[in-house]
């Protein structure tokens, strides 16, 4: 999976999807690649688990050999501009900028086809060997993969629809790949499930790997020898919540990676510390 040149982390809100990016990104570090990781949406979960304060939209080196940024959207139309669409220099930038974030607004697939082109324009950079993005969650990660196929769709021809086909391309590449994070509950599951259920018709990204977060592991204590109280009260919630979770492990295809409950008071960095600890072991 860290062979791979662009990887995107998903997940329903909550799961850990921040954490598990990190965790991969310094994993990948740490067998000597050089990594940018980006914040797709929102770059605040990427930075805490860095230990920084905040992410700018210049990769910044946050660890030797881990670059970070967060993806800024008035930031990414300016450079998608300068980069892609031909215009005459004597127009303002400032005036191309307020006539585009319209057109970004309005035209459907374009905002997300202006976010994910950043990450794979970083991959055709070649300045990386790895590109690891902390994307958009599950109810909305469809919607940025899809989005080259829909300018292509809705652009007869010329640059644009030539760079949107570049991106669908780079995505289905077998140097790109999804890992989908999800806890052992049944929405995070669901959603799951049902966005692989669309990724195995459309095929727009192949999927690298489900992670199952925070697993608790099995209380191996009789109850009967524990006197009413808190502590009786714990380990009851505790097998209970172990039960439903191997229910909707179940569900979760068989080779998803597991990653265990991570108790005790942790600093953010030290969960990505941890959790890429876990990946050590990683083909």
């Amino acid at each position: 999976m860290l062979d791979r040149k662009l990887l995107l982390v998903t997940g329903k809100g909550g799961v850990g999807k921040s954490a598990v990016t990190a965790g991969l990104a310094l994993q990948a570090v740490r067998r000597g690649k050089r990594v940018l990781a980006i914040g797709m949406i929102d770059g605040g979960g990427l930075a805490s688990h860095f230990g920084v304060d905040k992410l700018g939209y210049q990769p910044a080196e946050v660890r030797p050999g881990l670059f970070a940024m967060a993806i800024d959207r008035g930031a990414a139309i300016d450079e998608y501009m300068k980069l892609q669409v031909p215009v005459p220099s004597s127009i303002p930038t400032k005036t191309l900028s307020n006539v585009f974030g319209a057109v970004v607004d309005t035209i459907p697939g374009v905002r997300e086809v202006v976010t994910i082109g950043k990450p794979i324009y970083e991959v055709w950079a070649e300045r990386w060997d790895l590109v690891i993005v902390d994307g958009a969650p599950l109810g909305q990660v469809m919607s940025y993969i899809n989005a080259p196929n829909t300018i292509e769709q809705l652009v007869p021809s010329g640059r644009i629809r030539e760079q949107a086909r570049r991106i669908a391309e780079t995505l289905t590449m077998n140097s790109s790949g999804m890992v989908m994070v999800a806890i052992p509950e049944e929405l995070p599951v669901v959603e799951t499930l049902e966005t692989l259920a669309e990724l195995e018709i459309e095929q727009p990204i192949q999927v690298s790997a489900v992670v199952a977060n925070r697993l608790l592991d099995e209380l191996e204590v009789d109850l009967d020898g524990v006197p009413p109280g808190a502590h009786l009260d714990a380990a009851t919630h505790h097998r209970g919540v172990w039960a439903s979770q191997q229910h909707w492990l179940e569900v979760l295809p068989a080779d998803s990676l597991a990653l265990e409950f991570l108790f005790g008071m942790h600093t953010p960095s030290e969960v990505a510390a941890r959790l890429a600890d876990a990946f050590e072991d990683l083909p």
